[in-house]
């Protein structure tokens, strides 16, 4: 960061490498500054207004899930959209049915007592 004429001016540093080579790139759709690294091609922007949600909050998400609580109620707990709650329960079932093998049993005939 330096100072031109009581401007401070702040030089991003690349979240993936660290590195200060960045320049500008144009902006996104909602009209914020894109960068991207000269050094290893990432993309990105200053205080993005979403965040990934963390691993505590989605180990928080399974424990509420298993406990039977609406997937509105687990969104106004964690402050997340019910979208991300939706998109976390997808991912979660797709990786259940690939760890879980159902294999099908033969049908018992109906036993008859003779009376």
């Amino acid at each position: 960061m330096f100072a031109i004429n009581d401007m401070t001016l702040e030089i991003p540093c690349c979240p993936n490498c660290g590195s200060e080579a960045i320049s500008r790139n144009g902006q996104t759709r909602h009209r914020k500054q894109d960068y991207k690294c000269r050094e290893c091609r990432r993309q990105f922007v200053l205080n993005p207004a979403w965040k990934a949600i963390t691993k505590e909050q989605q180990e928080l998400m399974s424990r509420m899930l298993l406990e039977r609580i609406s997937q509105a109620g687990i969104a106004r707990v964690l402050q997340v959209s019910e979208n991300t709650v939706q998109r976390y329960v997808n991912d979660r079932a797709i990786v259940v049915k690939k760890q879980v093998e159902v294999s099908a049993f033969a049908k018992k005939a109906p036993e008859c007592s003779d009376g």
